[in-house]
């Protein structure tokens, strides 16, 4: 009776795609909408910045995903709002697409507080354009840098800041040391790739503030082997093509990378509901949107209390948790029976990698930090991506880079000309 519900899901991301995994079998027709042909496994999305891994090795077209559901239709368009009263979504081109349930998973993008201008120039990391955009621009420096004659022009370019120093910063400016100081520096003639700098800077009192402070403090150690140089405690306050500025200090650097924040999609906005101060959507316990019992919001995109008044943490666990609570909820509406109750997180562990051969985790009473970490994390990560080829690819081209030291993935693609760049 319920074969014609028609439920649509804005969002291939994680919590979208395990919502629609797990409804497999259940009497509902399902469109799922995303402005992206596929799924990025974003965790490893500093990676392929980093010439790690290559784009394909951590995307997946959506269709080829559900090929063999053929109750689930896949658009290639990007919504731009709900009409709630007449329970349809509407896409850029003006068509709209009616719903009986609708869930909004439509993630966060980078957040500049206020200075969008600096986009530009400091690139955030949420998309696989983001990625290949940081890698053209960290391997054309070295490139431009071999070419340059003026020692201070050389120097910016052989600097290299990030900008936050959340568990993607760090781990950025990791691998952009680890390139410099051990792949690269046999390639170059004119240039010792080992004098580059790598600057990491964050306004908190110390890096992954996430992390307990013995954590945080074995991750600055590492750092600091790694010739990364920890900047904390200071904001910056600029970002422009010749540097960036940190408090009151200047330091010249042509490739900015921003990993300092996010702001949530409008999905907020879309419903006319209230939102926090990322942007988020403030959920009801159900995660359904206040009033709006039809209306779920799940992930990067919804604000939900967890313990102690802190929000869940925007990562792809908590995405996959949701995803599979609101998929219980709507099997459970489909036949009738009563709801689970509210949603409640599992919190997993906080991972974070520090160059290739040092990571840490903290699973609460246990943490771990060094190699053994490092191998923890790899192979949780690979567990999580999707595809059996996937794994296999992914492990294999981190088996190469552990016991070679070359990373596979670096090409620069784009049409750029270094003139143009520079």
């Amino acid at each position: 009776m319920h074969d014609n519900h028609h439920l649509v899901v804005v969002g291939g991301g994680f919590g979208g795609l395990q919502l629609v995994n797990d409804l497999r079998g259940a009497p509902v027709r399902i469109t799922l909408i995303d402005k992206r042909n596929h799924h990025l496994f974003q965790p490893l999305l500093y990676q392929v910045a980093t010439t790690l891994l290559a784009t394909s090795e951590i995307a997946w077209p959506i269709r080829n995903l559900y090929r063999d559901r053929p109750e689930v239709t896949t658009l290639l368009g990007e919504v731009v709002g709900v009409d709630s009263a007449n329970k349809s979504v509407i896409l850029t081109s003006g068509r709209s697409v009616p719903y009986d349930t609708l869930v909004l998973a439509t993630g966060a993008t980078h957040a500049y507080f206020g200075h969008d201008e600096w986009a530009p120039v400091a690139p955030g990391l949420k998309t696989l354009e983001d990625a290949t955009t940081i890698r053209r621009r960290v391997l054309l420096a070295f490139e431009q840098a071999e070419l340059e004659e003026d020692p201070a022009k050389r120097d910016a370019l052989l600097t290299f800041t990030v900008i936050g120093a959340g568990p993607t910063g760090v781990e950025l400016a990791g691998i952009i040391a680890e390139m410099a100081h051990r792949t690269l520096p046999g390639e170059f003639r004119r240039i010792d790739t080992r004098k580059a700098r790598v600057v990491l800077a964050e306004a908190g009192p110390r890096i992954l503030p996430a992390f307990t402070e013995e954590l945080s403090a074995y991750a600055g150690g590492e750092l600091a082997k790694l010739g990364v140089e920890v900047r904390t405690g200071v904001p910056v306050t600029d970002c422009t093509h010749e540097g960036v500025m940190i408090g009151e200090s200047f330091v010249p650097s042509r490739t900015l990378v921003w990993a300092a924040g996010v702001q949530a999609s409008p999905a907020a906005r879309w419903l006319g509901i209230e939102a926090d101060r990322a942007g988020r959507a403030v959920v009801e316990k159900d995660l359904t949107a206040p009033g709006l019992p039809d209306v779920f919001v799940i992930g990067d995109t919804a604000s939900v209390v967890w313990e102690a008044g802190k929000p869940v943490p925007g990562i792809a666990p908590a995405a996959k948790q949701q995803g599979a609570f609101v998929a219980r909820m709507i099997r459970a509406r489909l036949e009738s029976k009563p709801a689970p109750g509210p949603f409640r997180y599992r919190h997993q562990g906080s991972l974070a990698t520090i160059g290739k051969r040092a990571a840490i985790i903290d699973f609460g009473r246990i943490k771990l930090k060094g190699a053994l970490a490092w191998w923890i994390w790899g192979i949780a990560h690979i567990y999580f991506l999707i595809g059996t080829r996937s794994r296999f690819v992914v492990a294999w081209s981190w088996l190469w880079i552990y016991l070679s030291g070359q990373h596979s993935a670096r090409l620069i693609t784009q049409k750029e000309t270094l003139r143009e760049e520079g």
